[in-house]
């Protein structure tokens, strides 16, 4: 992996630690709440893609209109599951393992289906990192009416679907050599549409979208501008660099949430994650030196 590949890809983990770290602060009313940010990410990104599309010459294909729409799909069920899984569980138990079987079911498509080869110091690397996460992931839960299978369960799928978007959106952005930023503010336009018949289902159960977006402005502003530009770090170093190392390395904000988190939200069991960061980090060491 490039030095380049590797600032990009760290620069996007540690934002993608700061704004989970915003996802946990709230409190139920998921639904709503990414919903709301996820309009807030399309005001912002929106403009900015329209710019990029005008400074290329407006270079309009159809894999432009469908493949975000894709890609929209299986974000929205990450979102989904990612903020059920921060209220019923720890975000020392959520983020860490949702961010070892994303990579790790990732590596295994790529290799076996997507043809990639990665030598054996990259695949050794992923392997580790994505066993620092299970370190990290086994810590005992802070608080007591947080489950530990609750967050096992919501962190599996989280990671199921981190893999699915993660392999779409490389073929994307390689392949379909669509531009990351305009492709993911289009994915993002497509989760606010495909979201906003689902908040009337909200209103009937007793969500107010009002006070909702009211009470947690602030952590939709921090996902809505650090979610999708960690995201399009990670696309840009796609472009270069084999989805089966950026996809481990990416892990490497789990050093960074496991122990904002412990912090924070006075989660047990820190020296237990600070070694599983630590085996993370040797495992970042490994797949740079590829």
């Amino acid at each position: 992996m490039s030095a380049t590949s590797l600032a990009l890809v760290l620069t996007a983990a540690f934002l993608h630690a700061v704004w989970n770290i915003a996802a946990k602060r709230v409190v139920g009313d998921g639904y709503v709440f990414v919903w709301f940010y996820d309009v807030l990410s399309a005001i912002v990104w929106l403009p900015i893609a329209l710019a990029v599309l005008a400074s290329q010459g407006w270079p309009l294909t159809w894999s432009l209109l469908w493949a975000p729409i894709v890609s929209g799909v299986i974000h929205i069920a990450y979102q989904l599951w990612l903020q059920t899984g921060y209220d019923r569980a720890d975000l020392g138990v959520v983020y860490p393992l949702a961010r070892g079987v994303g990579p790790l079911l990732t590596m295994l498509v790529a290799v076996v289906f997507g043809g990639e080869r990665p030598g054996p110091a990259a695949l050794l690397g992923g392997l580790v990192i994505i066993a620092g996460t299970v370190v990290v992931a086994s810590a005992r839960g802070g608080e007591r009416h947080h489950s530990v299978a609750d967050g096992l369960k919501w962190g599996a799928l989280t990671g199921a679907a981190i893999a699915g978007y993660t392999l779409w959106d490389d073929v994307s952005v390689t392949h379909l050599s669509l531009d990351p930023v305009v492709y993911f503010a289009l994915g993002t336009a497509w989760q606010t549409v495909l979201l906003t018949p689902g908040l009337e289902r909200s209103r009937r159960a007793g969500a107010e979208v009002a006070p909702i977006c009211r009470r947690w402005w602030r952590e939709a502003a921090v996902i809505a501008v650090l979610s999708p530009l960690a995201y399009v770090l990670v696309l840009v170093a796609m472009q270069s660099t084999p989805v089966a190392l950026v996809a481990p390395a990416r892990e490497s904000g789990i050093v960074v949430g496991a122990l904002l988190g412990a912090w924070m939200f006075k989660e047990s069991g820190v020296a237990h994650k600070l070694v599983g960061a630590l085996v993370v980090l040797a495992g970042i060491a490994l797949v740079a030196s590829a």
